[in-house]
């Protein structure tokens, strides 16, 4: 009997240089663009911001687009839109990149011992049941209001709200790669459950995983956004998208490019990783047609 490797199936994560091509599609390129033009300008930004994220310019308030020295015009403070908005994606960023990982660190556990365990199952899927009743940001607004307003308890809300879709994708990669051959294979020469999951199982489940957190960041800068426009959020003077906006809706009428390109800048930044992450998934499985 011929046993086949765990790594016939596995995603082509070891080989760069045979995946980068994959990802040489419009989608890809597209979302690429996006994500590079925005999140190195949030980088970069104590580089590239020609004023500080607070500093004010009292005797230029509501400055339009194209001012000199204001290349995005000014709010009602005369704060700078441009440096701002270059603070409030990087502490985007910042919350989202915490969100990610704490889905990540939590979830695939969790899913990997309920899809591998049945005994395990039912406790974990029924938690996660009935944490998915509650719509996300619901949950995230409960947990913010619990943790308190800060960039930190607003990561750590986003971060908890994500981990039941992240159990729910790891379970359920989980379940089928227990039927594979090589998985069978391990099984019949007495390997251990977790060495299996270890070395088996979670190599195979990176690929979901990888697109999973392409989802989970989006979802995390948007809910960012909508946590501080509430107040549960990053609070000020640091810079936010989310309170950008909050701002900017009292005078929205006299200046609407303080409420449009921060809402721009989220619109880029859900829309990069959506497209990136389609664009990672078809790269990533080893069905897809490579023709």
């Amino acid at each position: 009997m011929t046993v086949i490797e765990r790594g016939d199936l596995a995603p082509d994560l070891a080989a760069p240089r045979r995946l980068l091509p994959r990802l040489r599609t419009p989608q890809a390129i597209t979302g690429g663009a996006m994500l590079a033009i925005v999140l190195l300008g949030g980088i970069l930004a104590p580089v590239l911001a020609p004023y500080g994220p607070a500093q004010v310019h009292f005797d230029a308030p509501f400055q339009l687009p194209g001012t000199v020295g204001f290349a995005l015009g000014t709010d009602d403070l005369g704060r700078d839109i441009l440096s701002r908005m270059m603070y409030g994606i990087r502490a985007s960023l910042m919350v989202g990149l915490v969100a990610v990982g704490l889905a990540v660190v939590v979830g695939t556990p969790l899913g990997l011992a309920a899809g591998w365990w049945r005994w395990l199952d039912g406790p974990v899927s029924r938690l996660t049941d009935v944490t998915l009743a509650f719509p996300f940001l619901i949950l995230a607004v409960g947990l913010a209001a619990i943790n308190g307003p800060s960039l930190a308890g607003a990561a750590i809300s986003l971060g908890v709200a994500q981990v039941p879709t992240m159990v729910r994708v790891v379970r359920a990669e989980t379940m089928r790669l227990k039927e594979s051959p090589f998985v069978l294979a391990a099984t019949a020469m007495d390997a251990s459950g977790g060495r299996i999951l270890a070395q088996h199982v979670l190599p195979n489940c990176l690929s979901a995983i990888i697109v999973q957190a392409t989802v989970i960041m989006p979802a995390a800068v948007l809910g960012e956004a909508v946590l501080s426009f509430l107040g549960l959020g990053i609070q000020p003077p640091t810079p936010s998208l989310g309170i950008m906006l909050a701002d900017a809706q009292q005078y929205l009428g006299r200046a609407p490019t303080a409420a449009l390109f921060p809402g721009l800048a989220i619109v880029a930044i859900c829309l990069g990783f959506n497209l990136l992450g389609d664009a990672l998934r078809d790269a990533l499985d080893p069905t897809t047609d490579r023709k």
